[in-house]
């Protein structure tokens, strides 16, 4: 009896502390979680929704057609400003571009090198190997082009921001007037889902700003889902590669699950299917 009453009271010891863990464990998630909001923009910010992006799917990549139409948008619109200074001409080939094509993008370009015999350095076309250009040749330079302003790199800017190509699009598509009370200094412009609303960066995407090569309809919205998902497969070349590693490594260990649970059935079969009789001992 003595061991039973020691046995019921470990076990309500016990079920106090597992309460008291989840109680705590439930606790810091919960502080964890205000902190993470607090952080966060305050009011003149917009969260970015969710848009079902093509290549969000896990048996879908990048929409190759949307990427060079983005790359377009990129090379006409967005390379004025922002570089992309992590990205070569040879990542295009037999992804959104021909060996042919990727080389003719990189011709139009003109990167200087050298030194040449005579200790010279000179210009010629690009190559596959050499990077998109920077459209300012240092920091200082694109802030005075851009009233104080730093463009920046846009090569991960889809994996460096929260929300990613959520938020770039939002950030295309959202400009609009600023409400009442919001004074904006000389060269800035309101925009709801940038911190603080204020963006030195002025809309650049309209209805028909380019000419679609394949033909597609160039209003804003397509414009702006155009270029994230280039700037996604900038920030991801390998995101195809990656989904089919995924795939058939899911395949193989399912195989070997499945074998696995056959060998412990069989080996564990007559184990549990064996069955035990205790015989009483006649006492003489």
């Amino acid at each position: 009896m003595f061991l039973i009453v020691i046995r019921v009271d470990l076990y309500i010891i016990s079920l106090k502390m597992i309460t008291a863990a989840g109680l705590v464990t439930s606790g810091a998630i919960g502080l964890g979680y205000a902190l993470n909001e607090a952080v966060k923009a305050g009011d003149l910010v917009l969260h970015a929704p969710s848009y079902p992006w093509f290549h969000h799917g896990l048996l879908h990549g990048i929409d190759i057609a949307g990427a060079r139409r983005g790359y377009q948008v990129y090379k006409q619109v967005c390379s004025a400003c922002h570089s992309l200074q992590y990205v070569a001409y040879r990542e295009l080939v037999n992804t959104l571009m021909t060996e042919d094509e990727a080389k003719a993008e990189a011709a139009e370009i003109q990167v200087q090198d050298g030194p040449d015999e005579e200790g010279n350095m000179f210009m010629r076309p690009g190559k596959l190997a050499d990077y998109f250009p920077k459209p300012y040749p240092n920091e200082e330079a694109a802030r005075a082009a851009n009233n104080g302003s730093y463009p920046p790199d846009l090569t991960y800017m889809t994996l460096a921001r929260h929300g990613g190509e959520d938020y770039v699009f939002s950030l295309l598509t959202g400009y609009c007037d600023p409400p009442a009370g919001i004074t904006l200094g000389e060269g800035q412009n309101f925009n709801p889902y940038f911190m603080g609303g204020a963006i030195g960066m002025a809309q650049v995407l309209y209805n028909d700003t380019i000419s679609y090569e394949d033909g597609t309809p160039a209003t804003a919205s397509q414009l702006a889902k155009d270029v994230c998902t280039f700037l996604t497969w900038c920030s991801q070349p390998e995101m195809e590669e990656r989904k089919r590693l995924w795939i058939k490594s899911t395949m193989i260990l399912g195989v070997l699950v499945l074998g696995v649970w056959y060998y412990k059935r069989h080996v564990w079969s007559s184990i549990k299917s064996r069955k035990i009789i205790f015989r009483e001992k006649k006492s003489e």
